[in-house]
């Protein structure tokens, strides 16, 4: 049976941007960059794997700041004709390149330190523990530049994360350097480099799976749908809700669309769209909502363009 929709809204609020991070991305890029150098310079001379892999996954650090930079930057661009969201969606990608680059940086890495484990050489402990402390400065400074930020935006909490991973290694690589320096057991420092590859992938899986979700629209974390939909039907008239979606348009912006049924005659459509696009924001932090009223009881799959059967789903609330 079709239904008719008496009023559409396409309320599109946009939350808030986040804090500036520009210089934060610049100053940390510049900082990594120095120490990446340093780090190769000193792990050829020292002959340590240890170093060589902590400046491989920096390098990926240097990659990643600059990519989710260059993304935040595009998300600003205003929207266009034919890129009618604007270019929100560049963080998404950023993030998921930017896992895909690490965990490519971390195979070169382990193939690199194979190598040290059959082939050891002496290592310089001094100087390993000499740079591995300049690390703890450098990445745990750059990790305090985006501590702000970190719970808004996933780009910004990959930096985070990134940086303080870094901050730790650097700690146990000077741990490492000083042990293979008083007891001259060359095998530690690929030992220490094992360990250090095995602490990258373990706390970069989250971003990773997340920046998965981002990318096929799954609904962001930290958003239940069962939530979304009872608060739905929780709102006044409300009787039926179908056809809900939630989807992510950027790593820090979240999009929603749904059909409610609401009594015929309901008078009071725009205030009702009103307080719900404000308790959207405030309850869920989905800032770009378009949701269609209908009235009377509407049949799954049946909408209008909403037509596939199996993205349709009908909630009815339970009278009393």
């Amino acid at each position: 049976m079709a239904h008719s929709h008496d009023h559409h809204s396409h309320d599109h609020h946009h939350s808030h941007a986040p804090a500036e991070f520009g210089r934060a991305f610049a100053v940390g890029i510049a900082l990594n960059i120095v120490f990446v150098v340093a780090e190769v310079i000193g792990g050829l001379w020292a002959n340590s794997s240890a170093l060589l892999s902590d400046a491989g996954h920096n390098l990926s650090d240097v990659l990643s700041l600059a990519l989710a930079w260059g993304a935040a930057t595009l998300a600003k661009r205003r929207s266009s004709a034919r890129y009618t969201y604007g270019y929100k969606g560049a963080t998404i990608q950023a993030a998921l390149i930017n896992a895909a680059l690490l965990y490519g940086a971390l195979g070169a890495i382990l193939w690199e330190t194979i190598e040290h484990l059959r082939h050891p050489e002496p290592v310089n402990g001094k100087l390993v523990m000499l740079l591995a402390g300049l690390g703890i400065v450098v990445n745990g400074f750059t990790a305090w530049l985006f501590s702000s930020g970190q719970k808004g935006d996933v780009n910004v909490r990959g930096a985070y994360l990134h940086m303080l991973t870094d901050a730790l290694v650097s700690a146990g690589v000077v741990v490492g350097g000083g042990l293979v320096f008083w007891t001259g057991w060359l095998w530690l420092d690929p030992a220490i480099s094992f360990v250090i590859l095995g602490l990258i992938a373990y706390s970069s899986w989250g971003l990773l799976r997340e920046t998965v979700q981002l990318s096929l629209q799954a609904v962001p974390a930290g958003i239940d749908l069962n939530q979304v939909r009872t608060f739905l039907l929780a709102q006044p008239g409300v009787t039926e809700v179908h056809d809900l979606h939630v989807w992510p348009l950027s790593t820090q912006d979240t999009a929603l669309t749904a059909h409610v049924v609401r009594p015929t005659g309901s008078s009071d459509a725009n205030l009702f769209l009103k307080n719900l696009q404000h308790d959207l924001i405030h309850e869920f932090n989905i800032g770009h909502c378009t949701v269609q009223i209908e009235q009377d009881t509407a049949v799954a799959g049946h909408h209008g363009c909403c037509d596939a059967e199996e993205d349709s789903i009908v909630t009815t609330k339970q009278s009393a």
